[in-house]
């Protein structure tokens, strides 16, 4: 494993971090009608043995967040660092879409803590910023909250993670002393967002940039449309499309630290093995000409640019947003259209249907890819309802 001093710390971390986001379900969780229920039902014997594994391999980051799994997350971890404390670099984050008062964060950062089962963490980050949350930490003082927590040690370096254009960005990273800052970055949102100029402004002041998403939460691994396969397949450098889509990633030199959500032991072995040879600035002209046309495939075919992070989730009204969006692009990519109507019209629960949206906002206000998903909904259930196969009649 190759380790990089991340930022301005002190610290050595593994080029792969272990994401804590993505943790393996139960089998029983498939059945569970609420997402929450489901996102709670976390194998912890699977989910351990992962984490022991990733140990033993060289991976020392380990990244949650107190929204994670519905908080199970961070209690998980706190079971498989124990007794291993001072082996590893732990980061959680601030959900400050969640605080509403300035002793909010002396209280979650503490019940963190708990979790954890440890005295500090080695990074806290403010979570998800964009320019709503930035203006709303601001005014509840959560400048002045990262220095106390920094004077009384229950973090020793702190950070964030965006959500925002590049200008929110580069207002964020000139308004405090950060260490690191964690942006969504892939083949497929080389611009979107902070982007590769916004990885290039915060290197070059010395803050260590952590990218999550790198392969689009799997969807850039899962079920490849044929027209990308046929690309891949003629790639004279036979590669998995992870290999191809993590090394992409490591190959800018600006990269310190590469986050995987992975959910499986298989996923978390690869990972492992495309680490070990993924160097900085390593990629030849023709390989990185390979990776455009694939990048470019994918933005023609994509109709809704969900990665599956499930913030706008729950749903008030049940609604399964990731899930009819999945659909929406496989109806697109694959041109499956029995399937794709087969799964929103009889396997997906009437009260989880596109058709309950009550459109309240409240998902708009939480997607971090800030996806217009009122208007895609309507747009997704007149495509996939189909009268007469469908469990709910309207």
């Amino acid at each position: 494993m190759r380790y990089n001093r991340l930022g301005k710390s002190d610290l050595e971390t593994s080029i792969l971090g272990f994401g804590c986001m993505r943790l393996p379900l139960r089998e029983e969780a498939e059945n569970m009608k609420s997402f929450f229920e489901r996102s709670m039902a976390v194998d912890e014997e699977k989910a351990l043995e992962m984490i022991d594994y990733a140990i033993g391999q060289g991976i020392n980051y380990f990244d949650s967040a107190y929204l994670y799994h519905g908080g199970k997350s961070e209690l998980v971890l706190g079971k498989a660092i124990k007794d291993r404390r001072e082996k590893v670099v732990i980061t959680t984050k601030s959900p400050l879409m969640m605080i509403e008062k300035t002793e909010d964060f002396d209280r979650i950062l503490n019940e963190q803590l708990k979790k954890l089962g440890t005295d500090y963490v080695d990074f806290y980050l403010l979570h998800g910023l964009n320019r709503k949350t930035w203006q709303k930490g601001k005014d509840l003082g959560v400048l002045e909250f990262l220095d106390n927590i920094r004077a009384d040690g229950r973090t020793r370096h702190v950070g964030f993670s965006f959500h925002d254009d590049i200008h929110v960005f580069k207002e964020i990273i000139e308004a405090y002393d950060w260490i690191v800052c964690q942006v969504q970055h892939n083949l497929f949102d080389e611009n979107y967002q902070a982007g590769k100029d916004g990885i290039r402004y915060a290197a070059a002041r010395g803050i260590g940039v952590i990218i999550m998403e790198p392969l689009r939460g799997g969807r850039l691994t899962d079920r490849i449309p044929a027209e990308v396969q046929h690309i891949w397949d003629s790639a004279p450098q036979k590669r998995t499309p992870a290999e191809w889509g993590l090394r992409w990633v490591w190959n800018n030199p600006d990269v310190s630290l590469v986050l995987s959500g992975m959910s499986n032991m298989e996923q978390l072995r690869e990972n492992i093995h495309i680490a070990e040879k993924a160097l900085p600035d390593s990629l030849s002209s023709e390989e990185k000409e390979t990776i455009q046309k694939v990048a470019e495939t994918y933005r023609r075919l994509l109709k809704v640019s969900c990665t599956g992070c499930a913030y706008c989730m729950p749903c008030p009204n049940e609604v399964n947003i990731p899930g009819i969006f999945s659909l929406f692009n496989d109806y697109h990519m694959f041109q499956d259209v029995e399937l794709c109507r087969t799964m929103y019209n009889v396997l997906m629960g009437p009260e989880q249907k596109a058709s309950n949206c009550q459109e309240c906002g409240e998902c708009e206000e939480k997607c971090p890819q800030q996806l217009e998903i009122i208007e895609t909904l309507k747009e997704a259930h007149a495509l996939l309802y189909q009268e007469g196969l469908s469990r709910r009649g309207t």
